[in-house]
This record gives structure tokens, sequence and C-alpha cells, in this order.
């Protein structure tokens, strides 16, 4: 150390720390040299790191050469300057320097005080005592000392971080360009080792980067022969004296004399031909361009319609590098239009649908398969004759285009007679605004006898109102105003289509016929499976319409004293788990048989209380709500009626009074009066006894009641003020209400009785009807009585087994010639019906 002494030597402690102290000393040193020479050539390393980044980037291949030169000569005369002034800077670290930080990193400097000697007090035994414990206990602190990290901040020196910049550039420089590129720095002083030996050529080819093919240094290719794709790029670098060198080539297509001289060039391939430098070291090569090929699409097969009209195609496409996008233009093919009805006048002229072809999120797009899948209900093409083209491209922006695809674009399907009627009046507006006089007459035709037509009175209600507009603005329709006409039309048909218990039985009707011809002509086990679950879907909302429509009119639920068969919700699903089952098994035949039960099971079935439901004041402001929707329904048409025979549409002529207020209905009131006595009767109800008292439906079921009676109060002004069609939105919001809150309380009320009977008690549950002249099997009762079975049939534990029991006997006895004739005869007959 640099101040030991005699007492030092003396210590043994003090020896053995001071030993140990060797290599963190040394550290703490190197880490001195480290930070004085990064503060003072930074400078010089950070312009080496942009310039070695240009290099690998190839810039000096792009810019021309003096700009190369000059650039070289400013990062060599920087690099210098900086190294100089980092010189004159640079102050080289010492020992003492080292240890001194090193000292200063313990507390009480324990380094500096075992290197001191005793001045004083060094005759007497006890002060020499103490000064040796004072120098142990440094020996230990300095026992403990660490390393001095050295700080190479330089944030005060490099305000803009231009380090951080340059090494950013390097490392993305070494990623994603070439360290070869730098070789090419050598010939550009014209002269140097390659002067002193001859010419020399540098040659470079850079495919298409769509292609993904790497890029090839010509210099390490000997092959004669070279395929590169079209629009490759030759990169070429001829060094040492003007004219020793020269490049001829056929393969970018431009005469030979039209070839710029230069010790730099570049071309790009786009024929087969050859590239050939000419002179000492040259070289020559046959390049076989390789065409990049338009991409390929074709349609997979027919388009397909799903279940809620979304349109279906399936198609493929490849290209030899891949797609990367594609187009489905569908256009009205008006050839194939049946020119009849509102489709006889020439439609307006529309747009092209475009549709963007999916493409795969991950992997190859060379060549895949996709599925193109999109919602055209609602558009004016839907359910037309059109002609669907598509078309893909590559990254070369080559196009390739299938054949095109005639077919009918798909739309949902309605099966409800009125409402396919109103979406053909939708489309016949949309084909052209002219058709709107045409659309007003029919509408008038079909609101003319609703009875037996419409069965949501709100449907009915929507339908006049939309009428009223069209005969208004039919002869100067806008296209704003026609198509939120045709929204509200699809609305209509909408709820006309899927509204009602009517409905809902057509769409369990479709579910079981979609589901039976699936089974006689084998579809799959995915259509089966999809199949099966429209059909349970479809019962369930048969069954809850059925329930709400018996507490709806419970009077008619009243059973007559006839056998009946009851069969509960479970039983049911069982039923469906077994046709489930058969068709797993692969036992189509009795699958079928079973599914014609079922269906003459729904025909005939409807929905019974429990005991004890059907009662009490429950039931009795049921049976009230019910009949005052009825008035309000018949009140709407009174309106309707007397809107239709007004003059003005409705509107009282200065100095009359409100033709709802003035004009008496049959029994003598006006049908404000009458409105207001349904108001007043409503508010009545809801001091009765309603079902659901505190219960969530119950509580939703009376709010839907305030609404209704809010709702009457409105239209009640609109017809002392004269404003039909003002109230007639308002009885149509008050029948909507009262129909929620009946549903809600009806739930509500269900829900109570099964607690009160026990669960499963009380629960609604299926009978044949009894107003019907077909016992639950749909067979017709005899003359003298009834052929069916009784209360207890099919509540066994397999009452499908029992089912298929039964037909099989019926088969072997018709098949019994020792049997007469007549009785055979007979049996036969009940085969051909189930």
């Amino acid at each position: 150390m640099a101040h030991e002494n005699r007492d030092t030597a003396g210590d043994p402690a003090t020896a053995t720390a001071l030993a140990r102290l060797i290599w963190p000393l040394r550290l703490t040193w190197a880490g001195l040299w480290a930070e004085r020479l990064v503060r003072s050539f930074w400078p010089v390393w950070t312009i080496l790191a942009a310039t070695l980044a240009a290099l690998v980037f190839g810039l000096q291949d792009l810019l021309p050469l003096d700009w190369v030169r000059g650039g070289l000569a400013l990062a060599a005369l920087g690099a210098l300057i900086a190294a100089g002034l980092g010189l004159r800077a640079f102050r080289r670290p010492t020992r003492a320097e080292a240890l001194s930080r090193l000292d200063a990193s313990l507390p009480g400097r324990p380094i500096s005080s075992m290197t001191d000697a005793q001045a004083i007090g060094s005759g007497d035994p006890w002060s020499r005592a103490i000064w040796q414990a004072h120098r142990r206990r440094m020996a230990e602190r300095a026992a403990e000392a660490r390393p001095v990290r050295p700080d190479l901040r330089l944030a005060r020196r490099d305000p803009f971080a231009l380090r951080y910049l340059a090494l950013t550039a390097l490392v993305i420089a070494l990623m994603f360009g070439s360290v070869w590129r730098v070789a090419s720095v050598t010939g550009l002083a014209g002269g140097g080792a390659e002067a002193m030996v001859g010419p020399s050529w540098e040659a470079w080819a850079q495919p298409p980067s769509y292609t993904g093919k790497p890029s090839l240094y010509l210099n390490e290719i000997d092959a004669p022969e070279i395929t590169l794709p079209v629009g490759t790029r030759l990169q070429i670098r001829l060094y040492g004296e003007v004219g020793d060198l020269s490049v001829t080539e056929s393969v970018s297509g431009r005469p030979a004399g039209e070839a710029p001289p230069g010790p730099a060039q570049d071309v790009e391939v786009r024929q087969t031909g050859a590239l050939t430098i000419d002179g000492r070291g040259g070289r020559s090569w046959k390049i076989m361009a390789l065409a990049d090929r338009p991409p390929l699409v074709t349609a997979d097969g027919q388009m397909e319609r799903e279940a809620d009209g979304q349109m279906k195609l399936s198609f493929s496409a490849r290209d030899d590098y891949g797609v990367t996008g594609g187009q489905a233009t569908i256009l009205l093919d008006l050839p194939a239009v049946d020119r009849r009805y509102g489709l006889a006048v020439d439609p307006e002229p529309r747009e092209p649908v475009t549709l963007d072809l999916p493409l795969p999120i991950a992997g190859n797009r060379a060549e895949f398969s996709e599925t193109l899948v999109d919602d055209l209900a609602k558009h004016p093409f839907a359910n037309l004759p059109v002609v669907l083209n598509l078309s893909v491209t590559d990254a070369a922006l080559q196009e390739g285009r299938a054949e095109p695809l005639k077919v009918v674009l798909p739309g949902r399907r309605f099966f409800d007679p009125l409402a396919a009627a109103l979406i053909e009046m939708r489309r016949d507006l949309l084909w052209n605004r002219t058709n709107g006089p045409r659309t007003a007459q029919i509408l008038h035709a079909v609101t003319h006898a609703p009875e037996g037509l419409f069965r949501n009175e709100r449907a009915f209600l929507r339908t006049r109102v939309l009428m009223r507009r069209l005969d208004a603005e039919a002869t100067a329709l806008a296209p704003a105003a026609r198509d939120e006409i045709a929204e509200q039309l699809w609305e209509i048909a909408l709820m006309v289509e899927e509204g009602d218990l009517a409905s809902a039985l057509e769409a369990l009707r479709r579910a079981q016929d979609r589901l039976d011809e699936a089974i006689r002509n084998g579809a799959s086990q995915d259509e089966i499976e999809q199949l099966m679950q429209e059909m349970r879907q479809a019962l369930d909302n048969y069954m809850r319409e059925l329930a709400e429509e018996a507490q709806r009119n419970p009077d008619q639920q009243q059973s007559e004293n006839r056998q009946t068969m009851e069969m509960s919700g479970d039983q049911l699903q069982e039923m469906l788990d077994k046709l489930q089952e058969l068709m797993e098994q692969g036992r189509m035949a009795e699958a079928a048989e079973l599914m014609e039960m079922m269906r003459q099971l729904m025909e005939n079935m409807q929905v019974t209380m429990g005991e004890g439901q059907g009662q009490g004041p429950g039931s009795q402001a049921m049976r009230d709500l019910s009949e005052t929707l009825r008035d309000q329904q018949g009140l709407s048409d009174d309106a309707f009626r007397e809107l239709q025979q007004g003059p003005n549409g409705g509107r009282p002529q200065e100095g009359q009074p409100g033709e709802g207020e003035g004009q008496e209905g049959r029994d003598g009131r006006s049908l404000a009066e009458r409105q207001r006595e349904l108001g007043d009767r409503l508010n009545g109800m809801q001091d009765q006894t309603l079902p659901g008292q505190g219960s969530e439906r119950g509580e939703n079921g009376r709010r839907s009641l305030d609404d209704a009676g809010r709702a009457m109060r409105e239209a009640e002004r609109a017809l002392r003020d004269g404003d039909l069609p003002g109230a007639l939105d308002r009885q149509a919001e008050a029948m909507e209400q009262l129909r929620e809150g009946m549903r809600e309380l009806g739930e509500a009320m269900a829900e109570e009785q099964r607690q009160q009977n026990g669960q499963g008690e009380g629960e609604a549950f299926g009978r044949a009807d009894p107003n019907s002249q077909r016992d639950p099997l749909g067979r017709e009762p005899g003359e003298t009585g009834r052929i069916g079975s009784d209360r207890n049939m099919l509540q066994g534990e397999d009452v499908y087994r029992r089912a298929q029991d039964l037909l099989d006997e019926i088969r072997r006895r018709s098949g019994d010639l020792s049997r007469p004739e007549i009785e055979r005869e007979y049996l036969r007959r009940l085969l051909d019906m189930y």
C-alpha cells in the first residue's frame, strides 16, 4: 500500500485486511479507466457506429459516388477530431485515486486509518494499545469493501442521446442489412489494393420482397444458369479504371445501347436472357426469368342459405407466392328476373354489392380454402337472381377471376303468407319507388278484412299506420322515406312470422318437417344434431306460447268430460332424447315412426293447469285483464275505421270538434269516453289482488300495466284533440304493454302455485285438445265410442318401446293370413296412418 509503515506490517489483522483489498482495488481501478475512456471517446464510437450502420444498409450502393466519398471523408474527419479532443481531455487514473475512491465508499475511511502512523504517544503502552484497537476496527470495516461501480452516465455530455441513435441504427442494420455490403466501399477510392492487382467487380440479385426468396451474392455463384423471379433487381458495382470492365445484359428488355455506363448499374429482370461482365475477371450467366403467375380462385360448390337467411359460399384460392386480397362482387341478373307484378317496371340503378373475401389469419396464403359468410337478407337483391364474381389479387397486383356464378341471392325465408306478402311489398318498393301507390293499394286490400289474417294486433296497427303514410307520400316518395318504410315492413313481417302462438306452432312444424326429411334422406350426424337442437328450441317456444295462451284465456281451458291423455314437459324431453338416440344408432325407421307420433301429439296439444289453478282472485284478475285487452282492440278498430271515413286523414277542420270527441260509437259514447273508461278500469284492477306480489315477475307485470295506463291516458288526450293517428299509436303501445304485463303476471302466478303445490305439481303439462275430433294419436273417434286409451297412457318407464311394440304387433297381425280379411284391411289402414 502507498502508506504502509512498520506498524502496518506488525499488525496481522491489518495486513490481512489490506491483502483482501487487492481485487476490490483492481476492479475499482478498472472502473475508473472505463469511466474516463467513455467520457472522453464516446463521440468517436458514436460516429463509427453510425457510419457502419449506413454501410451495412448499403447506402453507398444507392447514393452517387461523390456523395458517398464525401460522407466517408466527413465521418473520418469527425472521428479524428473527436479522438483528438478525447486524448486531450483524457487523464490516466492512478492506483492512489482508485484506493481513495474505494476508501470513500466505506464509512469512516478505514483504509486511510490503517495506513496511518501514530503521531504522538508512541512511547506510552496504553496509547499504543488504543491505537492498535482502533486499527483493528478499521481493518474489520475494510474487509467489507466491495468494488465501486464506475459512473458511465453521459446524459449531461450527450443531451440528445446521439449515442443511442447510432447504436439503434447499427442493431437494425445488422438485423435487416448485409455485412457483405461493407466490402463495396473498397472500390470507391479508385485505387487501393484492388487497383494494384487489377480490376474487380461485385454483383447482387435482390428478388422482390413478397417472394420471400433471399438475396444472392453473384460473386459466389459459379453456375452458368440462374433462375430469378421477374422483378428481381440486379445491382452491379465495377471497380478499377474506367473502361476496364463493362456490363452487357438482355434481361431488362431495353435496347443494348441504352445501358447506362458507369461503375454502378441497376438492372431489373423482366425476361429470360444473359448477364455478362466483360473484362479481366469477368463472368457470364444465363438468367431464367421465373414469371409471377396470376392468382386463381374458384367457387367450391353452390351457394348455400343458412337458417337465418345468411349466404354461405366456400371457395379456394391459390397463387405461387400468396394471395393478398380478394372480393366478391354481386350484380343483379336482370335478364333472369321474372318481370311480373312489382318487378315489371325497370329497376332503379343500384351499386353492385362488394364483399371482402376472408383470408387466413395465419399460415400460408399460397393455397387455401375459406368460406364467405354474410347477411344480405335485407338487401334489395335478396331472393333475386344475381351474378356473383369472385376475384383475388397478389402482391404484384395481378388479378385472378373465377367463372361468373349465377345464383339466387339467399335471403330470409318467410313461411307465414302474410309475412311473405309484406316482404314482397318491401321488395317492390326497393325495386322502384314508382311501386309506392301499388304497395299502398295492396296494403289496403290486406287490412280490409284482417280477421283471421293478422294474429298480432301490434303488427296490424303498425301496418295501418304505414299504409296511411304511403297514401300521403307514395306519389313523391323520397329515397330516405322509401328505405325507412322498407325497414318498417321488415319489422312487421318479423312480428307476423315469429310473434304469436300460431307462428310458434308453424316454427315447430317446420322444424319437424326438416328433421323428418333429414331422417328419410340419410343426413349426416352433424346435420341431425343441428336439426334436433332447432326442434328442441321450437318445442320450448311452442310450450311457452301455449302456457301464455292458457293464462290469457283460462275459461277456454276447462276440460270436457272426456278421456284425455296428459303428458309432462319432462316426458316430452324424454321423447326427444329417445328420438335422438334412435337416430344415433341408425334405427331410422323407428325414428321416423316416433317422429310421426310426436307430430300428432303436437297438433292436438293444449296446456292445462294443475289442480287448483284457474281459480281464485289471481285468475279472475287475469280474466279481467284479458277482457280489457279485447275491449282495447275493439276501440282501436273503431278508431281506425273513423280515420278511414273521416276527412283530412283524421284531422278536424277548423271550427269543428275533434272527431274522436264528437262522433259517437255504437253504444252512444265517444271514442275518448270509451278510452277513459278502459283506463279507469285498468287503474281499478291495480287495486285488486294481482298475482306475484313481491316477486320480480309480479313487479315487472305491474310496471307494464302502469305503462299501459299511461299510454291509454295519452290516447284519450289524442282522441279529444282529434289526433286519430297519434291515438292509434298510443293504443298500440297500450295493448303491447298489456300483453307484456299479462305474460309476467301469468308466470308469477304459475310460480306461486308451483310453490304451493310442491315441486313438480301444478306445472303446465300437455294434453289432447278436448275440442279436437282426434285423440292424442290423431285417430278419428268411432261411431259408438272413442278409439283411444285411458289417462295413464304413456306414463310408463319406457313409453317409446311400448309404442314400438304396439306397431310391431299391428304389423304381425296384418300379415297373419289366418285372420279375417276385414280385420287385416283395418290393420293396414292403421299402419298407413302411422
